[in-house]
Protein backbone atom coordinates (compact mmCIF):
# COMPACT_ATOMS: atom_id res chain seq x y z
CA UNK A 1 0.00 0.00 0.00
CA UNK A 2 1.47 3.36 -0.98
CA UNK A 3 1.48 6.49 1.12
CA UNK A 4 -1.28 9.11 1.18
CA UNK A 5 0.80 11.17 -1.27
CA UNK A 6 0.66 8.29 -3.76
CA UNK A 7 -3.17 8.10 -3.80
CA UNK A 8 -3.76 10.61 -6.65
CA UNK A 9 -1.30 8.70 -8.82
CA UNK A 10 -2.88 5.35 -7.95
CA UNK A 11 -6.36 6.65 -8.73
CA UNK A 12 -5.24 8.13 -12.07
CA UNK A 13 -3.40 4.94 -13.05
CA UNK A 14 -6.39 2.74 -12.19
CA UNK A 15 -8.80 5.00 -14.06
CA UNK A 16 -6.56 4.89 -17.14
CA UNK A 17 -6.25 1.12 -16.92
CA UNK A 18 -10.00 0.57 -16.60
CA UNK A 19 -10.75 2.92 -19.48
CA UNK A 20 -8.27 1.04 -21.67
CA UNK A 21 -9.78 -2.33 -20.72
CA UNK A 22 -13.29 -0.99 -21.39
CA UNK A 23 -12.29 0.04 -24.91
CA UNK A 24 -10.68 -3.37 -25.52
CA UNK A 25 -13.80 -5.19 -24.32
CA UNK A 26 -16.06 -3.08 -26.54
CA UNK A 27 -13.86 -3.66 -29.58
CA UNK A 28 -13.83 -7.40 -28.95
CA UNK A 29 -17.60 -7.56 -28.58
CA UNK A 30 -18.05 -5.61 -31.82
CA UNK A 31 -15.79 -8.08 -33.62
CA UNK A 32 -17.74 -10.96 -32.08
CA UNK A 33 -21.06 -9.54 -33.30
CA UNK A 34 -19.73 -9.27 -36.86
CA UNK A 35 -18.34 -12.79 -36.84
CA UNK A 36 -21.42 -14.32 -35.24
CA UNK A 37 -23.57 -12.75 -37.93
CA UNK A 38 -21.55 -14.69 -40.50
CA UNK A 39 -20.74 -18.02 -38.88
CA UNK A 40 -19.79 -19.53 -35.54
CA UNK A 41 -16.06 -20.23 -35.89
CA UNK A 42 -13.16 -20.97 -33.60
CA UNK A 43 -12.09 -17.33 -33.96
CA UNK A 44 -15.50 -16.22 -32.69
CA UNK A 45 -15.24 -18.47 -29.65
CA UNK A 46 -11.73 -17.21 -28.93
CA UNK A 47 -12.86 -13.58 -29.06
CA UNK A 48 -15.84 -14.40 -26.85
CA UNK A 49 -13.56 -15.88 -24.22
CA UNK A 50 -11.29 -12.83 -24.34
CA UNK A 51 -14.25 -10.45 -23.99
CA UNK A 52 -15.70 -12.48 -21.11
CA UNK A 53 -12.34 -12.36 -19.33
CA UNK A 54 -12.26 -8.56 -19.52
CA UNK A 55 -15.95 -8.06 -18.72
CA UNK A 56 -15.82 -8.25 -14.88
CA UNK A 57 -12.88 -5.84 -14.65
CA UNK A 58 -14.68 -3.11 -16.61
CA UNK A 59 -18.14 -3.66 -15.13
CA UNK A 60 -19.67 -5.60 -18.01
CA UNK A 61 -20.02 -8.80 -15.99
CA UNK A 62 -21.02 -9.70 -12.42
CA UNK A 63 -18.32 -9.91 -9.75
CA UNK A 64 -18.38 -11.91 -6.54
CA UNK A 65 -16.16 -11.50 -3.48
CA UNK A 66 -15.77 -9.93 -0.03
CA UNK A 67 -17.18 -6.44 0.16
CA UNK A 68 -16.97 -3.26 2.21
CA UNK A 69 -19.82 -0.74 2.38
CA UNK A 70 -19.52 2.92 3.39
CA UNK A 71 -22.65 4.92 4.28
CA UNK A 72 -22.68 8.74 4.36
CA UNK A 73 -25.63 10.74 5.66
CA UNK A 74 -26.66 14.31 6.43
CA UNK A 75 -26.58 15.41 10.05
CA UNK A 76 -30.36 15.77 10.17
CA UNK A 77 -30.66 19.37 11.33
CA UNK A 78 -33.41 21.72 10.23
CA UNK A 79 -33.04 25.48 9.95
CA UNK A 80 -34.60 25.77 13.40
CA UNK A 81 -32.22 23.29 15.05
CA UNK A 82 -29.03 24.24 13.21
CA UNK A 83 -26.26 24.84 15.80
CA UNK A 84 -25.11 28.42 16.15
CA UNK A 85 -22.10 29.22 14.00
CA UNK A 86 -22.83 26.55 11.38
CA UNK A 87 -24.47 26.79 7.98
CA UNK A 88 -26.60 24.31 6.06
CA UNK A 89 -23.54 23.47 3.94
CA UNK A 90 -21.76 22.23 7.06
CA UNK A 91 -24.34 19.58 7.93
CA UNK A 92 -24.96 17.86 4.57
CA UNK A 93 -22.96 15.39 2.49
CA UNK A 94 -21.18 17.05 -0.43
CA UNK A 95 -19.99 15.69 -3.75
CA UNK A 96 -16.35 15.83 -2.67
CA UNK A 97 -17.18 13.73 0.41
CA UNK A 98 -18.79 10.99 -1.69
CA UNK A 99 -16.09 11.20 -4.34
CA UNK A 100 -13.41 10.97 -1.65
CA UNK A 101 -14.81 7.64 -0.45
CA UNK A 102 -15.05 6.32 -4.02
CA UNK A 103 -11.48 7.36 -4.84
CA UNK A 104 -10.13 5.86 -1.62
CA UNK A 105 -11.79 2.50 -2.32
CA UNK A 106 -10.42 2.42 -5.89
CA UNK A 107 -6.99 3.29 -4.53
CA UNK A 108 -7.37 0.45 -2.02
CA UNK A 109 -7.70 -2.04 -4.87
CA UNK A 110 -11.47 -2.31 -5.26
CA UNK A 111 -12.26 -4.73 -8.08
CA UNK A 112 -15.84 -3.56 -8.56
CA UNK A 113 -18.06 -0.88 -7.05
CA UNK A 114 -21.66 0.17 -6.62
CA UNK A 115 -23.03 3.58 -5.59
CA UNK A 116 -26.52 3.16 -4.17
CA UNK A 117 -28.00 0.31 -6.23
CA UNK A 118 -26.03 0.97 -9.42
CA UNK A 119 -22.76 -0.57 -10.57
CA UNK A 120 -20.31 2.17 -11.53
CA UNK A 121 -17.47 2.06 -14.06
CA UNK A 122 -14.69 4.41 -15.18
CA UNK A 123 -17.08 6.59 -17.20
CA UNK A 124 -19.67 6.93 -14.41
CA UNK A 125 -20.16 10.48 -13.16
CA UNK A 126 -21.10 11.07 -9.52
CA UNK A 127 -22.74 14.48 -9.17
CA UNK A 128 -24.47 16.12 -6.22
CA UNK A 129 -26.92 18.94 -6.85
CA UNK A 130 -28.05 20.51 -3.61
CA UNK A 131 -28.59 17.64 -1.18
CA UNK A 132 -29.39 15.06 -3.87
CA UNK A 133 -27.20 12.67 -5.86
CA UNK A 134 -27.52 12.43 -9.65
CA UNK A 135 -26.09 9.17 -10.99
CA UNK A 136 -26.53 7.71 -14.47
CA UNK A 137 -29.90 9.33 -15.04
CA UNK A 138 -31.36 8.66 -11.59
CA UNK A 139 -31.73 10.89 -8.53
CA UNK A 140 -31.11 9.76 -4.94
CA UNK A 141 -31.45 11.34 -1.51
CA UNK A 142 -29.19 10.55 1.46
CA UNK A 143 -28.11 8.31 3.01
CA UNK A 144 -25.61 7.42 0.29
CA UNK A 145 -23.98 3.99 0.15
CA UNK A 146 -20.78 2.99 -1.64
CA UNK A 147 -20.14 -0.76 -1.83
CA UNK A 148 -16.86 -2.20 -3.11
CA UNK A 149 -15.67 -5.76 -3.74
CA UNK A 150 -12.01 -6.43 -3.11
CA UNK A 151 -9.50 -7.00 -0.32
CA UNK A 152 -11.31 -5.64 2.78
CA UNK A 153 -8.12 -4.92 4.73
CA UNK A 154 -6.59 -2.93 1.86
CA UNK A 155 -9.78 -0.95 1.26
CA UNK A 156 -10.26 -0.19 4.97
CA UNK A 157 -6.64 0.98 5.21
CA UNK A 158 -7.14 3.24 2.18
CA UNK A 159 -10.20 4.82 3.79
CA UNK A 160 -8.19 5.51 6.95
CA UNK A 161 -5.33 7.13 5.01
CA UNK A 162 -7.32 9.23 2.57
CA UNK A 163 -7.19 12.93 3.58
CA UNK A 164 -10.63 13.80 2.15
CA UNK A 165 -12.28 10.94 4.02
CA UNK A 166 -10.35 11.89 7.17
CA UNK A 167 -11.67 15.45 6.99
CA UNK A 168 -15.22 14.15 6.54
CA UNK A 169 -14.81 11.86 9.58
CA UNK A 170 -13.67 14.84 11.65
CA UNK A 171 -16.78 16.75 10.63
CA UNK A 172 -18.92 13.71 11.32
CA UNK A 173 -17.66 13.61 14.90
CA UNK A 174 -18.00 17.37 15.31
CA UNK A 175 -21.43 18.01 13.84
CA UNK A 176 -23.09 14.59 13.57
CA UNK A 177 -22.74 13.71 9.89
CA UNK A 178 -23.30 10.01 9.24
CA UNK A 179 -20.27 7.81 8.52
CA UNK A 180 -20.51 4.04 8.82
CA UNK A 181 -18.16 1.37 7.45
CA UNK A 182 -19.40 -2.22 7.31
CA UNK A 183 -17.74 -5.43 6.15
CA UNK A 184 -20.42 -7.37 4.28
CA UNK A 185 -18.68 -10.69 3.70
CA UNK A 186 -19.01 -12.28 0.27
CA UNK A 187 -21.54 -10.79 -2.14
CA UNK A 188 -22.30 -10.85 -5.86
CA UNK A 189 -22.28 -7.48 -7.58
CA UNK A 190 -24.37 -7.23 -10.77
CA UNK A 191 -23.00 -6.12 -14.11
CA UNK A 192 -23.12 -2.50 -15.18
CA UNK A 193 -26.39 -1.89 -17.03
CA UNK A 194 -25.92 1.61 -18.43
CA UNK A 195 -24.42 3.03 -21.60
CA UNK A 196 -20.68 2.57 -22.04
CA UNK A 197 -20.08 5.68 -24.10
CA UNK A 198 -21.28 9.20 -23.21
CA UNK A 199 -23.80 10.34 -25.83
CA UNK A 200 -23.94 14.04 -25.05
CA UNK A 201 -23.35 16.50 -22.26
CA UNK A 202 -25.56 19.37 -21.17
CA UNK A 203 -24.34 22.11 -18.84
CA UNK A 204 -26.31 22.41 -15.61
CA UNK A 205 -27.22 25.92 -14.48
CA UNK A 206 -27.90 26.33 -10.77
CA UNK A 207 -29.96 29.30 -9.55
CA UNK A 208 -28.11 31.93 -7.60
CA UNK A 209 -24.47 32.01 -6.70
CA UNK A 210 -22.72 28.98 -5.23
CA UNK A 211 -21.59 29.85 -1.74
CA UNK A 212 -18.04 28.99 -0.78
CA UNK A 213 -17.92 25.98 1.54
CA UNK A 214 -16.09 26.46 4.83
CA UNK A 215 -12.33 26.18 4.31
CA UNK A 216 -12.14 23.26 6.73
CA UNK A 217 -14.24 21.16 4.33
CA UNK A 218 -11.87 21.95 1.44
CA UNK A 219 -8.50 21.66 3.19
Amino acid sequence: MGSVNDLPGLITARDSQVRELTEQAEELREEVSVLQAAVDTSQTRQLNRAADTLAPAVGLGPVEGPAVQVTLDDAGYSLDTLPEGYSVDDVVVHQQDLQGVINALWAGGAEAMMVQDQRVIATSSVQCVGNTLYLQGRVYSPPYTVTAVGDPDAMLAALEQDPTVSTYRDWAELIGLGYTVTELGSMEMPAYAGSLRPQYATPVELPGEVEEIDSLRND
